[in-house]
């Protein structure tokens, strides 16, 4: 399924008044995983700006020891602190990676805004080297715009 035959279920599932925001999020972690062969694990990570943690929301994949990370630890606590996207090809090249499983070889991890405040972020990890490219990354943008009419 392509990324443009995705956004109308994306917005489908946001608008669907009779799910919780919780199982909204996990239906997106589904659609994700189960549309996009090389999203092998899908999952959000919510900001707690006072004690400066991200806190794992829901995922679908590999089980993680991961619940909670440090602003600036690993990819997901660099995108907390740079507000941007991040891609990385190859994990294995990657100084502040931190290990999920050995076999995710990539990961993409798009912030999430609500009136212009990072509140958390979606996290992809892939099993295929370099899989991303700049539609991954405006597909996940505009899921994450989707996603901030929840809050």
């Amino acid at each position: 399924m392509t990324f443009e035959e995705l956004k109308p279920k994306v917005t489908e599932i946001i608008s669907n008044s009779n799910t919780s925001r919780e199982e909204k999020l996990l239906k997106i972690c589904e659609l994700l995983s189960n549309s996009i062969d090389y999203y092998n694990w899908v999952g959000f990570y919510f900001a707690n700006h006072e004690t400066k943690t991200l806190h794992l929301g829901p995922y679908v994949g590999a089980e993680t020891d991961h619940n909670v990370i440090p602003f600036g630890k690993g990819i997901c606590g660099q995108v907390a602190v740079s507000n941007a996207n991040f891609v990385v090809p190859d994990v294995a090249a990657q100084d502040n990676y931190i290990a999920c499983s050995f076999t995710v070889k990539s990961e993409i991890v798009v912030p999430l805004f609500v009136n212009g405040e990072n509140i958390g972020q979606i996290d992809i990890d892939s099993h295929v080297l370099n899989p991303f490219t700049v539609a991954d990354e405006r597909f996940l943008e505009f899921v994450c715009s989707e996603i901030s009419k929840m809050y």
